[in-house]
């Protein structure tokens, strides 16, 4: 995570300082299961232990990513399916160049952006990827291709790993394993590599590396181990040194979308009501005709793994945005779509002989797999001529030999509607049974969207912005259209597929854009509290030293969807428990809940540490305090934190990931 350090020593107000004098009941220590020599916090005084103290800093203070002024912005999309990236210059901020155009490329597919693919050799070693990848592994022999590592759509491991650490593990199409960290290392290596070199030769001389500010993003609705992976694998790529974590940041993918799409013209987006181009208006003017002061809009971005949904509120002149409600959406990408095919396939020809396949001809699977690609393509609510699937070769030769009868024979007997062979070496779909496939998806979106419309906080809601890959979807644009009911103008920009791209360029050139957030989570930590008879469960009760104290007790940060400012901190002081303590570790809890009383509650749990390294800053001071400050209004969360007797600041980090 961040180590974003305390800026300044004069920043720190001492009238939040507490004085000696003050009363014990005041006192709270912190989560006494935290380590062997437990940290003690105090409340500041006149705040009861259970509020947080917020200040808002002024924007020139708290922009969390000012810092060396960088020549370029290059923004990595790291995707489900495919991935690309894109830059602008900090002098023509308005330029946004995407990245050259990739080698290969498939029937039917804009290949702005490539597969997010990657190919290891048989001894791990890094060898491609994208197209490139993609097509050396399919034109290995099938003997050699096995010990090859091929992995894609990788990126959801991620989101659906509950316990993500560094040691988490893929899985190749071989069926090897292997660590996560250097997968996305090694593809966010690729992009550097390639990002540099487009940069170089646009200079004419070699680029430096230290004059760029970095962007990646990701789904808003990952939880912050995530982020903070993606994070050290930016650090293992050598994307940006571990000591200057500044130059990179993440954003979240519908964040940036609507960043770009608050600016668009209206010739670059197709209104899906009218469906036709917003032509016949100056070609200057912005959605722009439409956005007026505290506008509101949704973004929905579908993706290839996930669909990501935010509320925004824009504020003129500036464009500034503000989010209304906490980011919300689920894993319902287009690659659910396939799942439904392979479900399809294993209802055919029978589970054992699909995942037989796939182990022994894993570059077989990947031919069919891109053939129903295209297919999935051209699927549309008025289709009525069917779909043909071209089967690989080895597939009908394989199923022969696996089964002893034909694929042919296979179809037949499976009762099976819509699906047919074709005399071609075809699955021949009834666009009825492709429709079918998307349903479940498309379904869970449109489920997930009337949910939200219903909150009080989405109301007058006047765009809905589609975008990401499976915005381009027809079947999926006429089922939003159904479910709005014309309540909002649904519009879909032009580069649909490239929106997050170059918002996330534009983010990376301003990242206070976003001037307020929804907190996804409530954080805090655990303390001991004056106990109190009748308010407090008698469980709960500890004495210490002759004193009651109430245990367990839940001291709230920040509360589930509350609003935060950018820059906004909550602060406490923590004191070390013995003058020779060297590092002080509080752990924070995490709950879906907003009122949270004690750490034991169901729901709540243990999500990160907080860790203040006061090495190096022994004071005279008979009880030292160190004051800290957690910043939750950018997309991830800092600490930063001060010796109040010195001044001097203390390396705080907050670590998600190694739990």
């Amino acid at each position: 995570m961040c180590n974003c350090l305390g800026e300044t020593q004069g920043k720190i107000k001492q009238r939040d300082m507490m004085t000696e004098k003050e009363s014990a009941t005041d006192k709270i220590i912190a989560d006494a299961m935290a380590t062997p020599s437990p940290a003690k916090s105090m409340g500041d005084p006149g705040i009861t232990p259970l509020s947080p103290s917020h200040i808002q800093q002024n924007d020139t203070d708290s922009n969390a990513h000012t810092g060396p002024s960088f020549i370029v912005v290059v923004a990595i999309d790291f995707g489900t399916t495919s991935s690309g990236y894109a830059y602008a210059f900090t002098k023509e901020p308005e330029c946004i160049h995407t990245m050259r155009r990739w080698e290969g490329g498939d029937p039917g597919v804009s290949n702005q952006k490539t597969p997010t693919t990657i190919l290891l050799t048989p001894d791990r070693k890094f060898h491609s990827f994208g197209y490139a990848a993609r097509d050396f592994y399919h034109d290995l022999d099938p003997t050699e291709s096995k010990h090859w590592l091929y992995l894609e759509k990788f990126k959801m491991k991620l989101h659906t790993t509950a316990n993500l650490s560094i040691d988490t593990e893929l899985h190749a199409a071989n069926g090897k394993r292997v660590k996560a960290i250097d997968i996305f290392a090694y593809a966010l290596a690729f992009f550097k590599e390639q990002a540099l070199k487009e940069l170089s030769d646009q200079a004419g001389a070699e680029f430096d590396n230290s004059d760029i500010r970095w962007v990646i993003t990701v789904p808003a609705i990952w939880k912050m181990p995530a982020k903070q992976f993606m994070r050290e694998a930016a650090y293992k790529a050598g994307l940006v040194p571990r000591d200057n974590p500044e130059q990179l940041i993440i954003a979240l993918e519908p964040e940036a979308a609507s960043i770009y799409c608050r600016k668009l013209r209206l010739h670059q987006m197709i209104d899906i009501g009218t469906k036709t181009n917003q032509n016949g208006f100056s070609p200057t003017e912005n959605v722009g005709a439409g956005m007026t002061q505290g506008d509101r809009y949704v973004v929905v971005d579908c993706g290839g793994g996930t669909v990501d949904l935010t509320v925004h509120q824009i504020r003129l002149p500036e464009g500034h945005l503000k989010e209304l409600y906490k980011a919300s959406g689920g894993p319902y990408g287009s690659i659910g779509i396939d799942y439904e095919f392979e479900k399809l396939l294993c209802k055919i020809f029978g589970p054992d002989f699909i995942d037989q396949f796939k182990v022994k001809r894993p570059a077989a699977w990947v031919d069919l797999m891109i053939a129903f690609e295209s297919r999935k393509r051209a699927a549309a609510p008025d289709r009525t001529n069917p779909l043909n699937i071209n089967l690989p070769f080895s597939f009908i030769d394989y199923y022969k030999k696996f089964r002893g009868h034909s694929v042919e024979h296979a179809l037949r007997k499976s009762n099976v509607d819509f699906v047919k062979w074709s005399s071609q070496g075809m699955l021949r779909m009834n666009p009825d049974a492709m429709n079918a496939l998307f349903k479940p998806t498309i379904d869970h979106i449109i489920q997930h969207l009337t949910d939200l419309f219903e909150k009080p906080e989405v109301s007058d809601i006047k765009f809905l912005f589609l975008v990401g890959g499976f915005a381009e979807s027809p079947l999926l644009q006429q089922a939003v259209q159904n479910m709005l009911q014309g309540r909002s103008r649904i519009i879909i920009p032009h580069d649909v597929g490239l929106t997050i791209l170059k918002g996330a360029v534009l983010f990376g050139l301003d990242p206070s854009i976003i001037k307020v957030r929804r907190s996804p989570l409530t954080y805090g930590v655990g303390v001991l509290n004056r106990y109190v008879e009748g308010k407090h469960p008698p469980d709960k009760m500890l004495v210490k030293d002759g004193t009651r104290w109430c245990t367990d007790v839940f001291d709230t940060f920040i509360t589930c969807d509350q609003s935060v400012a950018l820059g906004e901190t909550v602060k406490r002081s923590y004191t070390p428990a013995k003058p020779s303590q060297q590092v002080i570790v509080i752990h924070i809890y995490c709950s879906e809940k907003e009122g949270v009383g004690f750490i034991s509650e169901l729901g709540v749990r243990k999500c990160g540490t907080l860790r203040l390294d006061v090495t190096g800053t022994e004071s005279t001071v008979v009880r030292r305090e160190i004051q800290t400050l957690m910043q939750f209004g950018d997309t991830e969360i800092r600490a930063m934190a001060v010796d109040v007797a010195t001044s001097r600041t203390v390396k705080a980090s907050i670590d998600f990931l190694s739990q």
